[in-house]
């Protein structure tokens, strides 16, 4: 009897901290919502009035359009280029054993322990060394090196929890080893990179902090240009170019499950 007590009492604490959980991650996200639909001329919340020229007004707006292309352009194909890189680096950190590959695997996932200020500074004196400061190609390579631990740590993963009996199989039928990679790794794999890709695209098109210290004035990203506006002005453009933001992603999300179930991607 005392244990069924137990079980409900522990039960009604899981649901209540899960519940509140759940409103926590949601509510701010549904607030800016909320608020980007005010008539008046700043954001404010419970909002003042039902109107969507806020987001007449975001569409129109040449910076915060421009920087929405921008980190949408950088971010895609950052993803792409991430992805068979560090692929290739897990597949190596995975499989093989060579001398240095603890310091190799240290460096690949080094980005997550260093200080983005720190690494973004520390880009930023390189890039300019190198005469690529201030410049989409510096962007982009400052971008690519705080992605790259996603990648590496989903992949490695990936690859420890794959069943090896099934190309070993293919193998001992004399299947040649680009085969087996195509036909049997990579299509189990295909969860592992979508996790990865996400990350990895995330990452990139949420970053303020390394785009504050790498962008120009022709590469400023969204996140950037937002947080530049409220400096000056807080009216709900704001607000509504957020909600254009969270409904891209929750657009990503619904494509993810319906492809291949959110449950298994993670």
């Amino acid at each position: 009897m005392q244990n069924d007590i137990t079980d409900k009492v522990m039960a009604t604490l899981g649901v209540f901290v899960r519940a509140t959980v759940y409103v926590m991650l949601i509510l701010p996200a549904v607030i800016v919502v909320i608020a980007s639909l005010t008539q008046g001329d700043s954001l404010s919340f419970p909002p003042k009035g039902f109107s969507t020229q806020w987001y007449s007004n975001a569409f129109a707006s040449t910076p915060f359009m421009s920087a929405l292309w921008t980190s949408t352009k950088l971010a895609v194909t950052a993803t792409v280029i991430v992805l068979s890189v560090g692929s290739a680096a897990a597949f190596a950190i995975a499989r093989y054993r060579f001398i240095g590959s603890s310091l190799f695997q240290s460096i690949a996932l080094s980005p997550l322990i260093v200080p983005v200020v720190v690494l973004g500074l520390g880009l930023l004196q390189f890039l300019s060394w190198m005469g690529f400061s201030q410049s989409y190609l510096g962007l982009f390579v400052g971008h690519l090196i705080i992605m790259l631990p996603y990648v590496v740590r989903t992949m490695v993963t990936g690859l420890l929890l794959l069943d090896r009996t099934l190309e070993q199989a293919a193998m001992n039928l004399r299947a040649p080893p680009f085969r087996v990679f195509c036909r049997i790794t990579l299509p189990l794999l295909v969860p592992s990179l979508i996790t990865a890709g996400v990350f990895a695209f995330v990452t990139s098109f949420g970053n303020v902090t390394l785009s504050s210290f790498l962008a120009s004035s022709g590469t400023v990203t969204l996140p950037v240009q937002i947080f530049t506006y409220v400096e000056y002005s807080y009216d709900p453009i704001v607000a509504a170019v957020s909600t254009i933001v969270i409904a891209v992603t929750a657009v990503v999300i619904l494509v993810i499950e319906r492809a291949v179930g959110v449950d298994k991607l993670f």
